[in-house]
């Protein structure tokens, strides 16, 4: 997600709390929050995904081959 898209967020959430919002205005904060968390979802899983753990044996498991979309090599 741009800076723009947050930026718009806030003014969105900001003119909520001062006046309101029209239901245009509603409906597109509503996607733009969808949008927002969507991306942070998906952050948080590559991020996840990319996680080595060393179990007490030695060996090394990648958090995503075990629990993740990502494939081993």
């Amino acid at each position: 997600m741009d800076e723009q898209k947050i930026k718009r967020i806030n003014e969105l959430y900001r003119k909520s709390k001062a006046e309101g919002l029209t239901g245009e205005e509603r409906r597109e904060q509503k996607l733009l929050r969808e949008e927002y968390l969507e991306s942070i979802r998906g952050n948080l899983r590559s991020q996840l995904n990319n996680i080595d753990i060393r179990e007490k044996d030695g060996t090394i498991v990648n958090l995503g081959e075990k629990y993740g979309n990502k494939k081993g090599n």
